[in-house]
């Protein structure tokens, strides 16, 4: 039963911003919100950490856009900019047997131990990025952008590695990555990066499927299931295009934001660095305080739910609220809005939800911490007297709602000006 009073559905701005401000405002009203999306579509957010981790591993909320009514019944224009998440063929839009199966194929690259025998490949290119880094502040006055020259073509690298793309692909990769996800790409240009991006896709795998290596692409147009099913054409680049755009951006986002946490918390990184605290509670702590993905879409109630109160209808979709989450005051407390890298974990509750909970729990999780903790120690260690080069209200927001950080983050590495 639905006991909340009815509410405006606030708009969520295309171009993004800073979402922490609007988070506060909509959770204090409730932890599920109605909100409008581009093109005037409704839809809901929810946004209260119990919420989210109920709305998570529900049974009767799905992921197939078949749920989604206003889809269903044509009223979503076809350069929508949330299109390419509704739809994408692969495990973000699967459910039940279809997911364990597409789950299944990719699963075996990520487990912690075949994630930890990458840790010398990781460590290896971190030092060649910093040795980038260094040379472009040498090169821009003592300044660089850790985003591109570091945070970026690391996790970007390391995935493509993986699934055994070319480097020659990887700037086009993210460039057209970038404009599939952000919300306020315009519809012709969304519809043309959306079709250039499958092409591309497309003639990676095409290239792999005719000389197979020994790489995560090859094995899967090679793997069957236990049932013998292989991974359709559709779905091979939709995984492709999945683990790609996420296996980066969520990482690019995550080691920017620790950085600017740490640089604007001084105190916090001192703690690391007596070792009260260490490199992966940093990550940890991040992640809920600065989530790198904002609101993720989405999920669709197969019947009408009732979740914080709220009534939220069978077909609409639903965006999951990870940076409002990780930052509601009913779960932890009146300082949930403090950046605190000793804060204790609950007993007997997960420490956030920024990387999902439940069947669609993200499946590249320990990849994106040994990144982000290998990135974070060799960075502070090689550079101590790294600051950002420009005060934190000068940065610029991410495009869009769902990614959540900063489009560049200039720094200085060094104390002092260089001089000559």
């Amino acid at each position: 039963m639905d006991t909340s009073p009815a509410r405006t559905p606030y708009r969520l701005d295309p171009a993004g911003g800073c979402p922490h401000a609007v988070n506060a405002r909509l959770l204090a009203q409730g932890a599920v919100a109605p909100v409008e999306l581009p093109g005037g579509v409704e839809g809901m957010a929810v946004l209260g950490h119990e919420a989210l981790k109920e709305l998570l591993q529900h049974p009767e909320v799905a992921k197939s856009p078949r749920h989604f009514t206003a889809l269903r019944e044509g009223r979503i224009a076809a350069g929508w900019p949330l299109l390419t998440f509704a739809t994408v063929p692969g495990m973000t839009t699967a459910d039940g047997a279809d997911h364990r199966r597409l789950r299944s194929l990719a699963a075996h690259a990520f487990t912690p131990r075949r994630v930890e025998e990458l840790r010398p490949r990781v460590v290896e290119l971190t030092e060649s990025l910093l040795d980038d880094l260094a040379r472009a502040a040498a090169e821009g006055n003592g300044v660089a952008d850790l985003r591109r020259h570091f945070a970026l073509p690391l996790p970007m690298g390391v995935i493509c590695e993986l699934l055994g793309v070319d480097v020659e692909f990887r700037e086009r990769l993210h460039h057209l990555g970038d404009k599939v996800v952000a919300t306020d790409t315009a519809p012709a240009e969304a519809v043309a990066a959306n079709r250039e991006l499958v092409a591309l896709l497309a003639e990676i795998a095409t290239a792999k499927a005719a000389r197979p290596g020994d790489d995560l692409t090859s094995a899967l147009i090679a793997a069957r299931d236990e049932d013998g099913d292989r991974l359709g054409e559709q779905e091979l680049i939709g995984t492709l295009l999945l683990m790609i755009i996420a296996g980066h951006e969520t990482t690019l986002n995550l080691i920017t934001n620790a950085v600017r946490a740490l640089c604007a918390h001084p105190g916090q990184l001192a703690l690391v660095r007596a070792g009260e605290a260490g490199w992966a509670d940093v990550v940890e702590e991040t992640l809920r305080w600065d989530a790198p993905v904002s609101y993720f879409p989405f999920r669709y109630p197969v019947r009408d739910l009732t979740l914080a109160g709220t009534l939220v209808a069978a077909g609409t979709p639903v965006l999951a609220g990870y940076s409002a989450a990780g930052r509601d005051p009913a779960v932890y407390g009146p300082d949930a809005d403090r950046f605190d890298v000793t804060r204790p974990a609950r007993p007997g509750a997960v420490r956030h939800l920024s990387l999902g909970h439940g069947a669609h729990y993200c499946l590249g999780a320990p990849l994106a911490g040994l990144e982000a903790t290998v990135a974070l120690e060799r960075l502070f260690t090689r550079f101590p007297a790294l600051r950002p080069a420009v005060d934190e209200a000068d940065l610029t927001p991410h495009a869009g709602f769902v990614g959540n950080s900063v489009r560049v983050l200039p720094v200085r590495l060094t104390a002092s000006e260089p001089s000559g």
